[in-house]
Formats: structure tokens, C-alpha cells, sequence
């Protein structure tokens, strides 16, 4: 059950490997992937959807053992393959089966596309397995044999069945062995907890039953350790005669809802009557959908062994062993639990530092058992940087390039990365190497423990002492003037939320300082500290002129302490300037007669008060160039093209759709 291994262990053995099973963070994917790596170590789940990672991570699967894989990605799937060259494959990956998943462009491309994908890179030794689904029968679902019309009845069940013509086709015509499990209402360990049956077993662990549909309709109900060896059986006993083919796993028998707490109440000693209707049923919700496997186990042996009165003992039993409210329910409600986390890189010649800064990216996220998205942008570099870019893409679909039309700066480029990102936090980072990927870690660590905004604090610069003293004393200066209390040495290397991220995004003004508006939007914020080294490649963007204007847009951004220092300069020299005139009339009458009338003082006050005004207005003259800037209204920066993977949007309608599509 938990670490105890499979009775079906001597088949797991004989399995050609290396062994894929993709979906491997969903239900049945988890279930046979995790038997199957008790017993073999060149088993590797492929997943692609963070939202149901937390089982491997439950399960404690290496990272090793965890292959990213976007199957919409023929270059994905191609990459895969000519690393780890699978000789058995099992293909759970599928999207529209709940009603949750309600996109039917990502019903198809996922049932159908990605079918075809896995499929155009399988060789006539590769021994291909997929999951199908009963609902290919539809309308009619009243016990049909393999030979019997399919008859679809929702978009999911359409795309079913073509990827079940397309593994015939590929059979037939191309000579490789598939084949097709229509699987019906398969249940047990590591089941999603508001389905039915974990329901169930979750309310008579409590002595009660839960809310109930209607108690006519039925199920053919086939336990999870049946059904992986169902698929363990298909692997080994394929032949060129049964290649192609749909089978029926099912047990045969036709349980309603009615029957099945009827079971339960006798197995587990349940007093409460039922409440029938409780809960409204759904539309595909039949009165007579049972299969007929008796092809299956003509064929290939298999028969379901374990009745539901034992099933359900089993799931209960495993319920209690896991402490399934302290562990199972908290990992299925929190997104947290395996999430994807999105490094934005803003990149302005450096070429030679990106491809080190991915591979460092992709290692820390791998350790961190992490799925990842990087998204590099390139701000108009003279440099190769954007064929650098380019090179990642093709080869790892999980990296965006963004090409902007000119140089916007970092901050610009930062917010472009973070308005497409679709992780569940983003992480910046210069392109310099001078944000070390292996912090990533630290700041990981405190947003899991409920910061939404984690911030690298600099206790040491790899650089020269008078530079380093300077940049102390500019932020020191910068956190007393500022009207909000800004961390210091505090640079954008940074872990933000997705629900920060939104509203930073969102904030319409168009000059942007980021690691100020990232403490004016408050949320939970803490520093980490790190030690930031000297850049890597090349030569510093930065010089005395740069970082005087970084000084200004800081400063005049998120603060109105110049003003205020004229307001109060203008007082304390009138009062000096009337108190003067009173000294200067009682030392000419009373004090000191001779006082000679000199210009002197004059001059000198004359340049003085001359050069207060003049900075003054220069001070105004500042505040009213932002106010200028934001009146115009101009946009943050304007892309050129985004690279998705291997996917090119250049124009500006295609790039509009994505960012549409994308933004959260």
C-alpha cells in the first residue's frame, strides 16, 4: 500500500525499459508510475501540470525521476526521447475529463495533438500503453463490446476517440505497437479528494455518509491496483495481432449509487441513512453505463480480482495509514505544494552570461523538485543576445524569449517578463549573473512559510570600497527620505506573488521603480541576505552618470523631501533675512555707527538666495517632468516578438492574443 511492494512485482521486472509514464502527477499516472519505481529505478514520471504535482511530491520522487515534458511541444517530446531513449510508454496525459477543465482548444490539443506527438517519436520497439476513456461510448454505454459503435456525447469524449483512430493508424499503417485501455470508473489511493469514492471512504471514517446524487445512477467501479495491472499486462502481451485495438477494462458489473453506500454502510457499520439527491447530479450522470471486458482478458488474461467491499477497505485502510486530513486534503488545496515558479531575467548585453545563467536556473529548480518557466528579455541589445535566447527556446520549451523594439531600461523590461508570467511567483534577476540562481532556494523557502514578497538584501558587494561606501550611504539616505519605508541595499532581485505580481502589473503609472512600488503595494515582505558578486562577463552598464539618474528616479519617485527641504529653507532664511535687517538697523544706530556701507554682503546674498531659487525650481522642475511623463500616457515598452518554446509571435495582432491569453 504505502512502501509495501506489488503483488504484480515479476511483471513490473519483465517491463522493457527505460519505462515513461506521462501524466504522472495525475490519479492513475501517480498510482502506476509509483509501483512500477519500487521496483525499477529507470521509470520516469513526465508531468506537465503543477496543479496536480503534489502527489510526486508526496511520494518524495527524485527530481532525477521527474522529467518536465510539454507534450503540445513536438520539440519537447523530441528532446525527451533522444535523451532517454524509453522503450515502454505509458500515456495518462489527458485534459477535459473533469468539469473544471472546461477549454475545449486544450481538450483536443492535449487528447489529440499530444497523442501525436508521443506517437511521431516512438520507434517499432517502443511498446506504447494510453489510457482511454469508457465515455468513448457515449449514448451508448449500456455494457458495449469493443466492436460496437462509439458514440461521443461531450467534446472530451470526441477527442478520446480520435487519439484511439490515431493509435490504430499508427498501428496499421506505421507498424507500431499501440494500444488503447478504455478505462471506466477507476478509484482508490491517491484518488482527487472531491471525487466520489474518496468522499465516501472521508465521511464513514467520521461514522456519516456524504451528499449523494440520485441512487439510480450506476458506475462499473474497477480498483487502482487492478487497473495498473491491467496496464502492465497490455505492455507485455502485445502483438502485431492486437496492435491498434480499444479494450474494455471493467469489471463487468453494473453498481449503482444506491448499491455502492448499501456496500459501504455493511463494510464499515454505518447506522446513517442516506439523503438521496441531496447533491444534483451532473449531465453525464447515466442509469446504465457498465462495460464488457470479457475481450481484454480473452486476449490478455486480465480479470478484475478485488470486489468493492474489499476496494473500499483498502481505501479506507490507506486513508488512515497516510493521516489523509493532515496530509492528502492540505497538498490538494494548497497551489503551493510544487509550483511553478517564473524567473524573469532582463538582459542588455549579455550573451555570453545567459546560457550559464539557465543551466544554473534549471539545476536550482530541478533540486527544489520545482516545475520552472524563464523568461528572458531581451531590452534591444547590440550584442547576439537574442540568437542565445533563441538556442534555449528551441531546445526547452519551458523558456520565453521577449525581444523589445528598443532599449526601456530594466524596469520596463522586468514588467514585460512579469505581465506574460504564468508561474506562481516570478522571480527578477539582472542577466549579469550578479543575482545568484542558487538564492532562489532562500527566498523560496520564506515564500512557502507565507511571504509574498521575499527581497535579496545585499550585506557585501564584490567591488571597490569607495563604490561600496557610496552606494551604503545613497540607500541609507534614500529609506529616511522616502514616505514609505523601503528596505535597505535592497536591489529587484526578488521572489514576488502571483497576486503581487498582478498589482504591480496593473499600476497604471509610467516611470517605474520597482523595488520602491514593490514596498508601496505592501503585502507580507522579508530580506534575504546575500553576498552579490562581481558580474561575470563583460563590463558594467552602470557608471557615475547612471547611477546618479537611478539616485534622481528614486528619490523624486518616493519622495517629497526636496520640497519640503526648499518649504524649509524658505522659512529659515526669511526669518534669517528679517533678523538681519533688524541687526543691520540697531549696529548702524546704536552698536557700531561707523559700519562702513559695503556691497559685499550683498553680492553674496544675492547668489545665494539666487542659487536656493534656481534649485528650487529645478527641484519643481522634476516633479513636473513626471507629471508630464504620465500625462503622455505612453506604453512601458513595445515587443517586437515573443518566443514561446519553439513558437514564433511577431506581429502585433499575434502578440496581443498571447498576452491576452497569458495574463492573469
Amino acid at each position: 500500500m504505502l512502501d509495501s511492494l506489488p503483488h504484480y512485482r515479476d511483471k513490473i521486472e519483465q517491463l522493457k525499459g527505460p519505462i515513461f509514464v506521462f501524466g504522472a502527477s495525475g490519479f492513475i499516472g501517480a498510482n502506476l508510475f509509483n509501483d512500477i519505481y519500487k521496483i525499477r529505478k529507470d521509470c520516469y514520471a513526465l508531468t506537465h501540470d503543477a496543479t496536480k504535482a503534489w502527489r510526486l511530491k508526496l511520494l518524495n520522487v527524485p527530481f532525477e525521476n521527474i522529467i518536465h515534458c510539454d507534450i503540445l511541444s513536438d520539440n519537447s517530446v523530441r528532446e525527451v526521447f533522444e535523451k532517454y531513449k524509453p522503450q515502454t510508454l505509458f500515456n495518462l496525459a489527458a485534459y477535459g475529463a473533469y468539469s473544471k477543465q472546461s477549454s475545449v482548444n486544450l481538450t483536443y490539443e492535449t487528447n489529440v495533438i499530444g497523442t501525436a506527438n508521443i506517437l511521431q517519436n516512438c520507434s517499432k520497439e517502443t511498446v506504447y500503453i494510453h489510457a482511454g476513456s469508457s465515455s468513448e461510448y457515449g449514448f451508448n454505454c449500456t455494457a458495449p463490446k469493443e466492436t460496437d459503435r462509439v458514440e461521443p456525447n461531450s467534446h472530451y469524449a470526441v477527442s478520446k476517440v480520435s487519439a484511439a483512430y490515431l493509435l490504430e493508424y499508427y498501428a496499421k499503417v506505421l507498424d507500431l505497437k499501440t494500444l488503447n485501455l478504455r478505462l471506466y470508473s477507476i478509484y482508490g489511493y491517491w484518488e482527487e479528494p472531491d471525487r466520489l469514492i474518496p468522499k465516501l471512504i472521508e465521511s464513514v471514517r467520521k461514522g456519516e455518509l456524504p451528499s449523494l446524487v440520485s441512487p439510480d445512477i450506476s458506475r462499473d467501479f474497477v480498483f487502482i491496483e487492478d487497473c495498473v495491472e491491467a496496464f502492465l499486462d497490455a505492455a507485455l502481451k502485445i502483438t502485431s495481432a492486437t496492435a491498434g485495438r480499444s479494450y474494455n477494462i471493467a469489471t463487468g458489473r453494473k453498481t449503482t449509487i444506491g448499491d455502492l453506500v448499501e456496500t459501504s454502510r455493511k463494510t464499515f457499520g454505518i447506522a446513517q441513512e442516506p439523503k438521496w439527491g441531496s447533491m444534483s447530479n451532473r449531465k453525464w450522470d447515466l442509469a446504465e453505463w457498465y462495460g464488457d471486458p470479457d475481450a481484454f482478458e480473452t486476449d490478455f488474461g486480465w480479470k478484475a480480482k478485488t470486489s468493492l467491499e474489499d476496494g473500499l477497505a483498502k481505501t479506507k485502510n490507506w486513508q488512515d495509514a497516510l493521516k489523509y486530513e493532515d496530509s492528502i486534503l492540505p497538498a490538494f488545496l494548497n497551489p503551493k505544494l510544487n509550483p511553478v515558479i517564473t524567473a524573469i531575467i532582463a538582459c542588455y548585453k549579455d550573451a555570453q552570461a545567459i546560457p550559464f545563467m539557465y543551466e544554473r536556473i534549471v539545476k536550482t529548480c530541478n533540486d527544489l523538485k520545482v516545475r520552472y518557466e524563464i523568461i528572458f528579455v531581451n531590452d534591444n541589445s547590440p550584442d547576439n543576445q537574442e540568437e542565445v535566447i533563441n538556442k534555449i527556446c528551441d531546445k526547452d520549451p519551458n523558456v520565453v524569449g521577449i525581444s523589445h523594439s528598443r532599449n526601456f531600461g530594466s524596469q520596463s523590461a522586468f514588467l514585460s517578463g512579469m505581465e506574460i508570467a504564468t508561474g506562481d511567483c516570478v522571480v527578477l534577476m539582472d542577466g549579469d549573473l550578479q543575482d545568484p540562481p542558487e538564492i532562489i532556494p532562500a527566498f523560496y523557502e520564506k515564500w512557502m512559510e507565507g511571504y509574498d514578497v521575499v527581497y535579496g538584501v545585499r550585506v557585501q558587494r564584490e567591488m571597490k570600497p569607495h563604490i561600496h561606501f557610496f552606494y551604503k550611504t545613497f540607500y541609507k539616505i534614500f529609506q529616511g527620505l522616502s514616505y514609505i519605508p523601503i528596505p535597505r541595499d535592497a536591489g529587484d532581485f526578488s521572489m514576488i506573488d502571483r497576486k503581487v505580481v498582478k498589482e504591480l502589473v496593473d499600476l497604471p503609472e509610467t516611470e517605474q521603480f520597482l523595488r520602491g512600488l514593490r514596498a508601496w503595494v505592501g503585502f507580507k515582505q522579508t530580506g534575504v541576505p546575500y553576498v552579490r558578486p562581481e558580474r561575470m562577463f563583460g563590463v558594467s552598464t552602470n557608471n557615475w552618470t547612471k547611477n546618479i539618474w537611478w539616485a534622481k528616479k528614486a528619490i523624486f519617485s518616493f519622495s517629497f523631501a526636496p520640497l519640503e527641504l526648499m518649504s524649509y529653507a524658505g522659512f529659515t532664511l526669511t526669518g534669517l533675512s528679517i533678523l538681519g535687517i533688524i541687526w543691520q538697523i540697531l549696529a548702524k544706530l546704536f552698536f557700531f555707527p561707523e559700519t562702513p556701507q559695503g556691497i559685499s554682503t550683498v553680492i553674496v546674498l544675492i547668489v545665494f538666495f539666487g542659487g536656493l531659487t534656481i534649485l528650487g525650481i529645478s527641484f519643481l522642475g522634476e516633479y513636473i517632468t513626471k507629471i508630464f511623463e504620465e500625462t503622455k500616457k505612453r506604453p512601458k515598452y513595445i515587443r517586437t516578438r515573443i518566443r514561446r518554446g519553439s513558437k514564433s509571435y511577431k506581429t502585433a495582432d499575434e502578440i496581443r492574443t498571447l498576452v491576452k491569453q497569458l495574463r492573469k
